[in-house]
């Protein structure tokens, strides 16, 4: 469709969309197999399918016509208490007063950036970032500012001197702190106190997004960014069910001051109104069921078991050309190949040989504004068993030889 002509809002050139997500479409199509390390989403075992259709059935019986109704803004009551309660005793214990439920984190986050971006703010992002998270920075005219990772997550040292050569402090910094996407990393507790100290001098805002850190399967569990605060009003912390029950349902909270909550109200109203009421009440029937507890001991299990599976795959058919991390927890490996030894195979270019091949992934340019890390990609193991994960494996290898033998062969055409 042409829009040249259209009246569209300067905005409309920032809208990037997601990769990540338009894969799913882009695997649609396809009429081969595929391994599919693509999307960051729970297996289809994995989603408690059997219990959310027998709570269908008592919360969303004919008895239940409210439950198609609208519900408040914040959240429907049932839930808010499920939670609430879900939560105490937590490192993301709260209260009523600043908990907001949304439709996913995706709408936590968008809430986050439409309270506190305008257009020409800086914002801070780790590299590689979850995109989706950047893009809808940049949807509010946001400029971004890549801070590296490591093994302890975001490299907090680096911060002062980065935001230093911009000459401006950042509005938002936003942060992925535990099993980060997509690297895996987790941030270590001192750089959790000194990005806290931080924001307080800048007066900067933390969203604080933690899509994973119930699915921590080794390890010493570390206090939230939402705990460290303390309610300090500078953290908005963005949580969703969507990786520890079922990501269609569309449900998630967002942690914020007291002071924000007519705020979000107001924003919400001028998006969906109301998150999704009959999943709400699904959500809310899963908590006071007793349900949770046990699902996640058993997706713990299961995912340690799936990472392990991939490291091994990796080790025997990548071991020679690349690298990988070893997260605690989550859904991801991020794998970086070895330059040499692949004849320096862009990412990018890599993924259309893989897709033929039978096996999808994130190329690394995708996870930065910036369109770095051609060198790298990123694997999701929650979704795919491990013989599946050996085969994807197999093929990704094929791919790279592929990619490298064309490679080689070009250059001896030069020679």
């Amino acid at each position: 469709m042409q829009t040249s002509s259209l009246p569209l809002a300067a905005r409309a050139d920032d809208l990037v969309g997601s990769i990540i997500d338009s894969s799913t479409s882009l695997l649609n199509e396809q009429s081969h197999d595929i391994v599919r390390f693509a999307m960051g989403s729970p297996a289809a075992e994995a989603i408690p399918a059997d219990i959310l259709a027998g709570l269908g059935q008592t919360t969303l019986g004919p008895a239940a016509a409210d439950a198609f109704d609208y519900s408040a803004t914040e959240g429907d009551p049932p839930l808010r208490e499920a939670l609430l309660e879900m939560l105490a005793g937590t490192s993301d214990e709260t209260s009523a007063d600043r908990l907001t439920i949304t439709s996913g984190g995706m709408q936590g986050l968008d809430l986050a950036c439409k309270l506190f971006v305008d257009p020409g703010d800086l914002v801070v992002v780790e590299s590689p970032t979850y995109t989706n998270g950047s893009a809808t920075a940049l949807a509010y005219g946001a400029e971004l500012l890549e801070v590296p990772v490591d093994n302890d997550g975001m490299v907090v040292d680096q911060l002062p001197e980065l935001v230093g050569q911009t000459g401006r402090t950042p509005t938002v910094i936003y942060a992925i702190p535990t099993f980060q996407n997509p690297s895996g990393a987790t941030m270590s507790l001192s750089r959790r106190h000194q990005l806290l100290e931080l924001a307080r001098r800048w007066g900067s805002v933390v969203i604080d997004d933690d899509p994973y850190g119930l699915l921590r399967f080794e390890g010493e569990n570390l206090p939230t960014l939402r705990e460290i605060g303390a309610g300090d009003p500078l953290v908005f912390s963005v949580r969703t069910f969507s990786k520890i029950i079922a990501p269609g349902l569309r449900v998630g909270w967002v942690d914020a001051a007291p002071e924000l909550q007519q705020l979000l109200i107001n924003a919400k109203q001028t998006m969906d109104t109301c998150a999704n009421l009959p999943a709400q009440r699904l959500v809310a029937g899963f908590l006071t069921g007793g349900h949770l507890q046990a699902h996640l001991a058993t997706q713990r299990e299961e995912y340690r078991r799936r990472k392990v599976a991939m490291q091994q795959a990796l080790e025997e058919h990548l071991g020679d050309i690349a690298r990988w991390t070893d997260p605690e927890g989550g859904f991801f490996l991020w794998v970086t190949l070895d330059a040499e030894a692949t004849s320096s195979v862009d990412t990018q270019e890599l993924f259309k040989v893989a897709l033929i091949e039978g096996v999808a992934f994130i190329p690394g340019p995708a996870l930065s504004p910036g369109g770095r890390f051609r060198d790298a990609l990123r694997l999701c193991f929650a979704s795919t068993s491990p013989e599946r994960t050996k085969e994807g494996i197999i093929r990704l290898r094929r791919a790279i030889e592929s990619m490298v033998s064309s490679t080689d062969h070009r250059e001896a055409g030069r020679g």
